[in-house]
C-alpha cells in the first residue's frame, strides 16, 4: 500500500494521510464527508495497510476515514497503528471526538504526534451530532500540544463556547464551514467575527479557505 497525499480541504500542514481502520463511523454525524459515498462497510482493521511505506519527515494524519478512536476500536488496532508510525521518523496527527483515549492507559503514541477533537459549538444537536460526547467533554479531555477544529461551525452561545475552547488551551483553532451544504444551524458573520475576537486572546487561530462564505454574508 501506499501513503495518501493530502488534498482539498484539509489542514496546509498535512502532507499525507493514512488509514488502517476502515468503515461505517460508530459517531455517525450527519454531515460526515464518508457519507457522500453511501452505506459503509463495518468497521474494520486493514491488515494490508501494516505494510505502507510511511516514510520519512512527512505529516501525516493518521486515520482520517474513520474515527479510530472511538469506543468501539479495539485497543490492539490502535497499537498496531501506533507502532507502525513508530517505526518511522514522521509528525502525525490524530484526530477524535473521543479524546478521552488520547490519555488514557495502555496506548503508546509515537514522538512528535499532535492531537485535535472537533468542536463544533457549545451545543449538543443530537440529529448532526449523533453519538458522539458532549462538546465540552471533548473540550476538558484534550492532552498538550494540542488543536481543537470548529468545522463545520454550528450556530453557538459565545461566552460558553469561549468557555470551554479556553479551558481546552490549544496551541491552534482552525475554523472552516460546511462544506457540503447539509443545512446546518450556522451562526451569523457577527458571531463568527466575535467568536475570533475572543479566540485571539488566548490562541493563534486559523481561517480555512470555506469560511469566507460566511464571513462575507
Amino acid at each position: 500500500m501506499s501513503l495518501n497525499i493530502s488534498k482539498g480541504n484539509m489542514y496546509e500542514f498535512i502532507t499525507h494521510t493514512w488509514n488502517t481502520i476502515k468503515g461505517e463511523c460508530k459517531h455517525d454525524c450527519s454531515y460526515c464527508y464518508m457519507k457522500r459515498w453511501g452505506k459503509l462497510k463495518p468497521v474494520r482493521f486493514d491488515e494490508k495497510e501494516i505494510k505502507t511505506d510511511l516514510g520519512k519527515g512527512n505529516y501525516i494524519f493518521v486515520g482520517s476515514s474513520c474515527d479510530m478512536f472511538a469506543s468501539d476500536i479495539t485497543d490492539e488496532w490502535i497499537n498496531k497503528t501506533l507502532a507502525k508510525c513508530s517505526e518511522h521518523e514522521n509528525s502525525y496527527f490524530f484526530q477524535s471526538k473521543n479524546p478521552f483515549r488520547f490519555t488514557g492507559n495502555g496506548l503508546n503514541f509515537p514522538k512528535n504526534s499532535s492531537f485535535c477533537t472537533t468542536i463544533e459549538t457549545n451545543r449538543f444537536y443530537k440529529e448532526i451530532m449523533g453519538n458522539t460526547p458532549l462538546p465540552h467533554d471533548r473540550a476538558f479531555h484534550l492532552p498538550i500540544n494540542n488543536y481543537i477544529t470548529i468545522e463545520p461551525i454550528i450556530d453557538f452561545d459565545l461566552i460558553e463556547f469561549l468557555t470551554i475552547l479556553k479551558v481546552a488551551a490549544p496551541k491552534q483553532v482552525n475554523i472552516g464551514a460546511d462544506t457540503g451544504r447539509h443545512g446546518l444551524p450556522e451562526p451569523s458573520k457577527e458571531k463568527v467575527m466575535q467568536l475570533i475576537e475572543g479566540l485571539n486572546e488566548f490562541t493563534t487561530i486559523h481561517n480555512k479557505q470555506n469560511l469566507k462564505r460566511l464571513l462575507s454574508k
